[in-house]
């Protein structure tokens, strides 16, 4: 009796577990994940909205998934991991992504029919340009009796200790762009002793993003902050307290790039991503660019767009070691 209740109770057992097993993988919502696109980006949520709205109005609605990163989680995940990476497609800083395909040989070539105004590699091309600027609260900034400040050079003057902010540059491209403004216009050395002032200008108010500043300056906790540029646009035409200031050394910018990783998918999913990338770059550039209002592709028209007057790139080529370089002029 007792060998027939183990024999039973054994087989009941693989019965559940066989019947378990089933029911994992035959599991809808598991399977529905798994042939979803992912789509990892670095993106602010604007653009990450507009690409959203583009892929659910022309038949991908439910059929991707979007994982936002920091520019420095998402960068060293491309560089190490490579094809191994989770994503089907990527938004992310251009260096990064071109250094990252340079290195891994991971990214498909791209097949959509737009005309890039810049040289591309084929296997990315630009989806949105980063500007970075000066702005203030004018009710903290007359609270507190000082002026604006009309340079990148001036946040390093004695009178805006306390009052500024601005984001890290370990954590975020937009600090990135300060820096490049400065070394450019200055030269490393006398590029340092500013930034030296600056930094203890900011004090505490050092923030991990980019919109991070801002956010503190619309609330009056700092009366002046360097961020991203499209935002303080966006918060002067909201009627918040917020104007910004066109630095003198010029409006330092940076492309982000979409990619496709190769990772073996089959034809059909390949053909669907080759979609999306084209409804991004086509329907969803016509939302981002009036956010980041720069043409990217020879179509493209700005007319009627806040566009800085004096956009600048940085001289050198941009790549991760250079942004490890500057990354340690902070110590």
């Amino acid at each position: 009796m007792k060998k027939v209740m183990k024999f039973m109770v054994v087989g009941m057992l693989s019965l559940g577990l066989i019947s378990l097993a089933g029911c994992k993988s035959g599991s809808g919502a598991e399977k529905t994940k798994d042939d979803k696109a992912i789509i990892y980006t670095n993106a602010d949520e604007e653009p990450v909205k507009a690409m959203e709205k583009a892929l659910d109005e022309n038949g991908f609605k439910g059929k991707y998934l979007v994982q936002s990163l920091g520019t420095s989680e998402l960068g060293g995940k491309l560089l190490a991991e490579g094809k191994n990476l989770e994503a089907d497609i990527v938004t992310m800083s251009t260096f990064y992504l071109d250094s990252a395909e340079e290195k891994n040989k991971f990214l498909e070539k791209l097949d959509v029919s737009v005309k890039p105004l810049q040289v591309t590699t084929g296997y990315t091309l630009p989806l949105t340009v980063q500007e970075g600027v000066v702005f203030y609260n004018t009710k903290a900034l007359k609270e507190a009796g000082i002026n604006p400040p009309k340079s990148l050079k001036d946040l390093a003057k004695p009178e805006y200790a306390g009052q500024l902010s601005i984001s890290d540059i370990k954590q975020s491209s937009t600090a990135w762009l300060l820096f490049q403004g400065l070394i450019d216009t200055y030269g490393e050395d006398e590029a340092k002793t500013i930034l030296a002032k600056i930094y203890e200008n900011a004090g505490d108010h050092i923030e991990a993003s980019g919109s991070g500043p801002l956010k503190k300056v619309k609330v009056g906790e700092v009366a002046i902050g360097y961020g991203l540029r499209h935002q303080a646009v966006a918060a002067k035409k909201a009627k918040d307290p917020i104007d910004y200031v066109e630095p003198s050394e010029g409006t330092y910018n940076l492309t982000e790039s979409i990619g496709i990783l190769n990772k073996g998918q089959s034809k059909e999913k390949m053909a669907d991503l080759q979609k999306m990338v084209a409804i991004i770059l086509t329907t969803g550039r016509k939302e981002i660019i009036t956010y980041y209002p720069s043409a990217l592709y020879e179509e493209e028209k700005t007319d009627g767009l806040e566009i800085a007057k004096d956009q600048k790139v940085y001289s050198e080529k941009l790549t991760p070691e250079l942004l490890a370089k500057h990354q340690g002029m902070v110590e």
